[in-house]
């Protein structure tokens, strides 16, 4: 099994990502169930905006990616209690996917689960969990419960995660219930995919 983190920092390589370190901890519950992961730092990447798969561009890569993944996880900051810009260009872009179809004639991201995850010094973690994760519903992706966690100081602002020890604990706690959930659900529907 696969799984495809995508970490929509700001900041590219090489500057430490908050965001990146956070996913991280889904990376490494994930591996202990035996999925192989890739992870992306998409702002390194030349994306256009748009909402076609192949826009000669780094996107078609990525694109190949999720199909090759029966795990996605997309990773964002929050800013001005939002997804990041580069959050919203990737599901953007996913929503190409809406009218790709397999060979079943069923749509491309049918039997792959998805989850989210957030962090930022101030609150705003679950309007951005829902907003990812309603774009990644309507594309097609299975959402288990509890597929998500994020970090936050709280209203205003503060450290940032990398900074602070504050409430690393829970995250952690509920990273490695995100990967088990998205790797449970991940081989249910191995065994039992939606009918076409």
């Amino acid at each position: 099994m696969r799984a495809l983190i995508l970490n929509c920092t700001l900041k590219k390589s090489p500057a430490p990502s908050n965001t990146g370190k956070l996913a991280g901890l889904v990376a490494d519950a994930l591996r202990e169930h035996g999925v192989t992961v890739e992870s992306t730092r998409v702002v390194d990447q030349r994306i256009e905006p748009g909402v076609e798969t192949d826009m000669g561009d780094d996107w078609t890569a990525i694109h190949d990616e999720l199909l090759s993944s029966e795990i996605l996880v997309i990773a964002s900051p929050t800013w001005l209690g939002r997804p990041s810009s580069v959050a919203q260009r990737v599901l953007e872009r996913m929503d190409a996917m809406l009218s790709e179809t397999d060979e079943a004639d069923q749509p491309v991201a049918y039997n792959r689960v998805a989850g989210v995850v957030v962090t930022g010094n101030e609150d705003g973690a679950h309007h951005v969990i829902s907003e990812i994760a309603g774009g990644l519903i309507d594309i097609g992706y299975t959402i288990p419960g509890q597929a998500w966690t994020y970090w936050n100081m709280g209203p205003g602002p503060g450290p940032d995660y990398s900074d602070t020890d504050h409430g690393h604990e829970w995250s952690a706690k509920t990273a490695k219930t995100m990967a088990a959930n998205l790797h449970a659900v991940a081989t249910a529907l191995t065994r039992q995919p939606i009918p076409a």
